[in-house]
């Protein structure tokens, strides 16, 4: 595969991983009480898998590809900052914390949703060789 065809792959990885978070919000919310719960199981199933899934195709367009430096450091930055905040504030109201924290949750989704944009935007950029793709002098 040229160079150009893993640039698409880590494009639409990055967008299927937009969409896989996206998907696992619209299911936590706005199907709730519209869909039986074995919907609701096939809609977390089917999120899920598109997330794993995005997830290597990522990896596999980032594989041989030029570093995209400020790209990637955004969208690493802005997926661990997700993961924590989400996951994190998931995770403490399950283990009894005050639901409040519901509220903060929603910002880690939306630092999942920049970080999968941010993959996106590195991998649409166009390939400038490993000289010109850096963040400048050092």
């Amino acid at each position: 595969m040229s160079g150009r065809g893993l640039d698409r792959v880590l494009v639409v990885g990055a967008l299927l991983g937009l969409l896989g978070v996206a998907a696992g919000a619209m299911g936590a919310h706005a199907l709730q009480g519209r869909l039986s719960e074995q919907q609701l199981d096939w809609w977390r199933t089917a999120a899920h898998y598109t997330q794993l899934h995005a997830a290597v195709l990522v990896a596999i367009g980032l594989a041989t590809s030029a570093p995209r430096v400020a790209a990637l450091r955004m969208a690493a930055t802005a997926l661990a900052a997700g993961i924590a905040i989400f996951g994190g504030t998931l995770a403490a109201m399950a283990l009894g914390a005050p639901r409040w924290l519901g509220a903060v949750t929603p910002l880690g989704g939306v630092c999942l949703l920049a970080g999968w944009l941010s993959l996106a935007v590195a991998g649409a950029r166009a390939r400038r060789g490993p000289v010109a793709d850096h963040d400048g002098p050092r």
